[in-house]
């Protein structure tokens, strides 16, 4: 008995969070503020399945889709700004050095 209990008092004293792994780079603290909302919300509908917590889960929910959806767009965008500007400049280094072959 003793021993269970030592284990038990370990592995709850032990017992420590995961490091959040992010896969990816457009979710931030924002994103996190907006899941730490969709939780409480959705326990909340499970207890008391009224219509006003329906109505408050699905707005919660909304909300989070629409904030990752546009977080999510905006760093696409900007990376994809960034190829194009990278890719000008490949494209120009490429010709310059075409030139400066002719040339030669």
């Amino acid at each position: 008995m003793g021993e269970h209990e030592n284990i038990r008092t370990t592995a709850k004293g032990s017992q420590i969070l995961p490091e959040f792994k992010q896969h990816k780079p457009w979710f931030g603290e924002e994103c996190l503020g907006f899941l730490d909302q969709r939780k409480p919300a959705k326990m909340q509908w499970i207890h008391d399945p009224s219509q006003s917590n329906v109505d408050k889960l699905s707005n919660v929910r909304r909300d989070a889709s629409r904030h990752f959806r546009n977080k999510k767009r905006a760093y696409l965008e900007a990376k994809i700004e960034l190829i194009k500007t990278n890719s000008n400049i490949n494209i120009l280094v490429t010709c310059m050095g075409a030139s400066m072959i002719l040339t030669l």
